[in-house]
């Protein structure tokens, strides 16, 4: 594992390292142009964790997008484990909520055989963010990146294993760490499409099952997704 005080992105500094291997962690103290899902800012002061690692997809490996389940799983362990705190819970696809408030996301991004995984953690603040609320494990307990970071990496391991031997074992495991089934949700589509339902599960390659008012179903395998 490697640290640095400062990078532009810790995904993208592993993305342009060809001689990354799987189990390679990088972590920065602050990121200059930290990002999220569809290239949104991710706001990045010190205090806060960011980290990125490397897998190396295999011909055997369940679908990539499904690495996402092992990723958010890997998170809450690892939050579970360094600081207990009450109202932890997943959100589709890449979210770690602590209460009403966002406390991590993940990025996961593909360049041919490999998949880089970012996670950051509001550890010590939580940025204001226009679209919702935020949360920082600093309400309930200090934990610095430094002592975080072997923790992530250990569970993130654990978590990869299952990912790989039984996929249908970690998905149980997702769904009882999340939302629970027939939680209103609102889904952001392209193109500004809205869609609400309810949380009906998740199919095998960890795409979201959403109920619509009309008692069908859609499956939905990239969004942004809000409760309610």
């Amino acid at each position: 594992m490697r640290f640095v005080e400062r990078t532009g992105s810790t995904n993208s500094d592993l993305l342009g390292k060809p001689d990354a291997v799987e189990g390679e962690w990088l972590v920065a103290l602050a990121q200059d142009a930290g990002r999220g899902r569809q290239g949104r800012e991710w706001q990045s002061p010190s205090g806060n964790f960011y980290g990125s690692t490397v897998v190396e997809l295999r011909p055997d490996d369940p679908p990539a997008p499904s690495l996402a389940l092992a990723a958010g799983l890997a998170l809450i362990r690892a939050v579970e484990a360094a600081a207990p705190a009450t109202g932890l819970m997943l959100k589709w696809p890449n979210d770690l909520l602590l209460g009403p408030g966002k406390l991590a996301g993940i990025l996961l991004e593909r360049a041919g055989e490999r998949v880089v995984a970012g996670f950051g953690v509001n550890l010590a603040s939580a940025p204001e963010l226009p679209d919702r609320p935020t949360a920082a494990l600093s309400s309930v307990a200090l934990l610095s990146p430094e002592a975080f970071a072997p923790i992530l990496a250990a569970a993130f391991a654990r978590e990869l294993e299952r990912w790989r031997s039984d996929l249908t074992g970690l998905i149980g495991l997702w769904l009882e760490s999340a939302h629970p089934i027939g939680t209103p949700l609102t889904v952001h589509g392209s193109a500004d499409e809205t869609v609400s339902g309810n949380f009906a599960g998740l199919e095998p390659d960890g795409a979201m099952r959403l109920a619509l008012a009309d008692g069908s179903t859609r499956v939905i395998r990239a969004a942004d997704v809000t409760l309610g």
